[in-house]
């Protein structure tokens, strides 16, 4: 018996390399692609063109997507007593603190950074480091299908600014305030019990 597998995610590179992963790992494996977030809605209530479209067994979900983010679309899955039951995991680039709180806070069954593809072939994690290296030795890593273009930083900065830009850089993964003038969720905090 197959097992239904719904990947939302728009990066080609990312879908590709889930579905060899999933070829490798078990040929029962039925991967269903939706390239953004109105289209896995659609996918997951059978609408349109996916009338005939299985329950999937698992959702792996991408959050930063165009037309409807991964956030919203896992507030409908979760909101929705026919979909809720689906395990939906959350597999992004982002490993900012707020964007594994508001998935938690919104029902994923669990949440993976993943791997960032370099030309070489070598994929590595978007973390702090990797950012930090970016910005002082972009020459070092790059990301399938861009150039090398960036001129480095090393020398340049000192750690206060070097700090900040990663700081920067990381809060672009967070989410985008709904509406102009609205004020920003405030920080997750690490609570210990």
């Amino acid at each position: 018996m197959p097992i239904e597998v719904l990947l939302v995610e728009d990066s080609p590179g990312d879908v590709r390399l889930t579905q060899e992963a999933f070829r490798e790992a078990n040929p029962a494996i039925r991967l269903h692609v939706a390239m953004d977030g109105v289209e896995a809605m659609a996918f997951l209530n059978r609408q349109g063109v996916h009338a005939q479209a299985p329950r999937p067994d698992l959702i792996l979900l991408d959050l930063n997507l165009p037309k409807m983010d991964g956030r919203e679309v896992l507030a409908h899955i979760k909101d929705d007593a026919a979909l809720k039951t689906i395990p939906t995991v959350i597999l992004t680039t982002s490993d900012a603190e707020a964007d594994i709180v508001k998935s938690y806070q919104l029902n994923a069954n669990c949440y993976l950074s993943k791997p960032v593809q370099l030309d070489d072939g070598r994929t590595v994690m978007a973390d702090e480091n990797y950012i930090r290296e970016s910005i002082l030795n972009p020459q070092a890593k790059i990301v399938a299908g861009f150039k090398p273009i960036m001129p480095t930083f090393q020398g340049q900065l000192t750690e206060e600014s070097l700090g900040a830009l990663v700081s920067y850089v990381k809060s672009l993964a967070q989410p985008q305030q709904k509406a102009a003038g609205g004020t920003p969720e405030p920080a997750a905090t690490n609570q210990s019990n």
